[in-house]
């Protein structure tokens, strides 16, 4: 009330100060003192409600019922509230502006007095619309403390329930009371069935509603006994059929295998209400028969649905082999029927009020069926999971999930029967009915994911079975969509999730920035708008603009990457700046990662930077034949990172920028493809050099892939070890066919040289022995003996004899 007053207060001065001088008559003033009253108004219901909550939350006395229904007006409160926080966003925003643009006041405390007045006015009525912003604030952060309340309340209260201990069932002292309580609920129903024939109007009715009740049994037995054999033979004409899209119509002919039945259910609920001599326990056993029926149901749709056709040759959805998906099925089918068992005397039990240790008693046998049903489940799941095709391949991911969940089913059906063992009856049924629950929602899970892929495959007309992209992610997200149902099926209460989905819409707060998932989508919307922008630009300028210009294909691709950088990032900016994210608060938490990142990532900054440079100067272009660290081949992709090379082998070489900015580079056909090609040819001695000189020049001048200006060259450089050494130098028109060019080069020189009776030489060695008596199996020297010479050339060494000079050092080609 206090808040209330103040606000009202606050809202009239401003009301008076800011607009007086345009609403002489007051009218400004009325509606922000009626705006004030309805505030009031509204706070005091929330006075109200908040102290409520906090009486009921001291005395924790009220039932979970009436706490979840206390939670709903809270939560509707504190959204009141979030709305109310923003309701003034706008105009506190302008007025910031306002006052930034008066500047700060002087430091002397002097200022003129229009704009002190205008200043001091801007002020006030930036409190006045302060104020309900903070008092909303305020309540919100009650509305949420209350909530978190009320919600640890209920979860302690869950925790109890969960470790509630009575006697064992095993005891044989609680067996009479156990067998008594359910004869007397016979009788009690026997009871309520005779006195509904005894009285005479009911039997009338009974009799007036005969005709509808056998035509509801009749409806009830066809439905029941052929509806799913009237399905399954439809399903088994459409797979004969070569009909596209099998997969899509078996499975929607099939669920006529679950609503056939369902609704014979229903029909019989109805044929035995229609009589009117049920009473109260036998009509609400009659009124949950469907469900209780429906478990049986769905066990027989989904034992049905996970076995492969005979005349498919595509395996069930889990891709197992037959004799294992034979096992599945009855598994299936048995854990069915022991949950409508299971659920039948449990409903039993409650519409006969039969609770504590003889209800425990008598769910205990049907219990220990359906977690030996589990535990079948859980072990075909660890066995029979799909393996490798080889054995050096690590397991699918499916297989993997597939081996988690039968040990969590095997864990939860032997720690379940332990626990309802020692009387923790209510731990039984908070593990083992929803681990069955999980495996009915995991197998429909599974045929939706495959239902995803065969309309991939009905859509766009690829082969059964097919996989893409789009159906991976689809499948994706229909798992991520059955995340909420698994936590309520273990015990979350939806109020967890919508508070959980409440805390996801504010976002977070990054340093002084708030993010909220309006803000990312906002941003992601004007980016990939501004995104497809950009690449239309792009494609325009490849295809239509750059190459009417002079700029060769390097140019052009520089201009169309610089322009892909430049328009991708003001794209970022105007996504950013349109969902109103204010990255002014993380300028130094930037500022502290940048250092640290710059340590990390400067070989990548280096390669990005020199990318860049590469771009703009283009000291290669697409297409150029360059040499860099050993790697010579053609330029076939320029990058911010790195350069693609193809070497003459047809590998691809991966070059980072950096070193093509700082390294030395050779490119043979930058500006021109005209290059040099020098030829090496050596003659044996005493060959006419003046000959040769002109022959080679023949044969350099002769060939069409060589210029004639500047000549070609053919210079006598030197006397060999074996040979005269010359060197044919000349400029070929297109240096990429040098190796070409050599090659008919040296043929030709070859052909002339035979022709001309030119020796083209070999190298020669001559090799002398001077101990030859000291190898291995040697005989022993004469001493006259002359040392053996010889040479792999036609020049073999003349001496015959001992060596002439026995303690000189070797000359040059010798060995000792």
């Amino acid at each position: 009330m206090i808040r209330a007053v103040l606000i009202a207060v606050l809202l009239a001065l401003a009301a008076g100060q800011g607009v007086a001088r345009d609403d002489p008559s007051g009218e400004a003033v009325t509606a922000a003192a009626e705006a004030a009253g309805a505030l009031s108004a509204e706070t005091q219901d929330w006075v109200a409600l908040a102290q409520r909550a906090v009486a009921a939350l001291e005395a924790g006395r009220a039932s979970n019922r009436a706490f979840e229904a206390l939670r709903e007006e809270l939560a509707a409160a504190r959204e009141r509230f979030a709305v109310a926080q923003t309701a003034n966003g706008g105009r506190l925003r302008t007025l910031d502006r306002q006052i930034a643009a008066l500047g700060p006041p002087p430091e002397t405390g002097e200022e003129a007095a229009e704009i002190a007045a205008l200043r001091s006015d801007l002020q006030a009525r930036r409190a006045a619309l302060q104020a309900p912003v903070a008092a909303a604030a305020e309540d919100f952060a009650e509305a949420d403390g209350l909530i978190a309340e009320i919600d640890t309340l209920l979860r302690q209260r869950q925790t109890e329930r969960f470790f509630e201990r009575s006697d064992s069932p095993l005891a044989p002292a609680a067996w009479p009371a156990a067998v008594s309580s359910v004869l007397a609920a016979l009788r009690t129903m026997q009871g309520e069935v005779e006195l509904a024939l005894a009285s005479p109007s009911r039997r009338d009715r009974a009799t007036d509603a005969l005709p509808a009740t056998l035509a509801w049994l009749a409806l009830a037995a066809v439905l029941v006994l052929r509806g799913r054999r009237w399905a399954a033979r439809l399903e088994r004409r459409l797979r004969a059929r070569s009909l596209r899209g099998r997969g899509v119509w078996s499975l929607l002919v099939s669920l006529g295998r679950v609503l056939l039945p369902f609704i014979g259910l229903v029909a019989l609920t109805q044929a035995l209400l229609s009589t009117g001599l049920l009473g109260r326990r036998l009509t609400g056993l009659a009124e949950a028969l469907p469900w209780i029926g429906l478990n049986a149901i769905i066990a027989h749709w989904l034992a049905s649905r996970f076995r492969a056709p005979p005349d498919s040759a595509i395996p069930g959805p889990l891709g197992l082999d037959p004799a294992a998906e034979q096992r599945l099925s009855r598994a299936f089918l048995y854990t069915g029927y022991a949950v409508a068992i299971y659920a039948f005397a449990d409903v039993f039990l409650d519409v006969d009020g039969i609770e504590g240790i003889p209800k425990a008693v008598i769910l205990f046998p049907f219990g220990v069926a359906l977690a030996a049903g589990v535990f079948r489940m859980g072990r075909l799941l660890v066995r029979h999971r799909p393996e490798p095709a080889e054995a050096r391949q690590p397991q699918s991911f499916r297989s993997t999930v597939m081996a988690l969940i039968g040990r969590l089913l095997i864990a939860v059906s032997v720690v379940g029967t332990g626990l309802a063992a020692l009387g923790y009856d209510a731990a039984f049924e908070m593990a083992v009915i929803p681990a069955v629950a999980t495996l009915y929602l995991l197998a429909i899970l599974v045929l939706l994911q495959r239902l995803v892929f065969d309309l991939y495959a009905l859509l766009t007309g690829a082969e059964e079975g097919a996989d893409g992209l789009i159906p991976v992610s689809i499948a994706f997200l229909l798992a991520l969509a059955a995340m909420p149902p698994l936590a309520l099926i273990w015990g979350a209460r939806a109020t967890d999730l919508t508070e959980l989905w409440t805390r996801f819409q504010e976002g977070f707060t990054f340093g002084e920035t708030r993010i909220s998932p309006s803000n990312f989508l906002i941003f992601v919307a004007v980016f990939v708008a501004g995104y497809t922008v950009v690449r239309l630009v792009q494609g325009a300028l490849r295809s239509t603009v750059l190459p009417k210009t002079r700029l060769d294909i390097g140019g052009q691709n520089a201009v169309s990457v610089g322009v892909g950088y430049v328009g991708i990032f003001v794209a970022a900016v105007i996504a950013i700046t349109t969902a109103g994210i204010d990255l002014s608060g993380l300028a130094i938490v930037a500022g502290a990662l940048s250092v640290g990142i710059g340590f990390g990532l400067q070989n990548i900054v280096s390669n990005f930077v020199s990318g860049i440079i590469l771009l703009i100067e283009r000291p290669i272009s697409e297409g150029d034949w360059i040499e860099v660290g050993g790697q010579m081949g053609y330029v076939r992709d320029i990058s911010v990172r790195s350069t693609r090379i193809e070497t003459f082998d047809r590998t691809d070489v991966i070059i980072p920028n950096a070193d093509l900015v700082s390294g030395t580079v050779t490119n043979y056909t930058r500006g021109n493809s005209v290059g040099r090609l020098i030829v090496p040819v050596g003659v044996a001695y005493g060959t006419d050099t003046r000959r040769v000189t002109a022959i080679l020049r023949e044969i350099a001048e002769a060939h069409p892939m060589v210029l004639l200006e500047p000549p070609p060259a053919v210079l006598f450089i030197g006397f060999g070890a074996s040979s005269l050494d010359f060197e044919m130098r000349m400029i070929l028109r297109d240096v990429t066919f040098i190796f070409a060019v050599r090659t008919e080069i040296n043929h030709k020189i070859a052909e002339r040289f035979t022709a001309e009776g030119i020796e083209i030489p070999f190298a020669q060695q001559d090799i002398w022995l001077r101990n030859p008596e000291v190898l291995p199996g040697a005989a022993p020297k004469p001493a006259a003996a002359a040392t053996e010479s010889a040479g792999p050339g036609p020049h073999a060494d003349p001496t015959d004899g001992a060596d002439p000079v026995p303690d000189a050092d070797p000359k040059p080609g010798e060995t000792r």
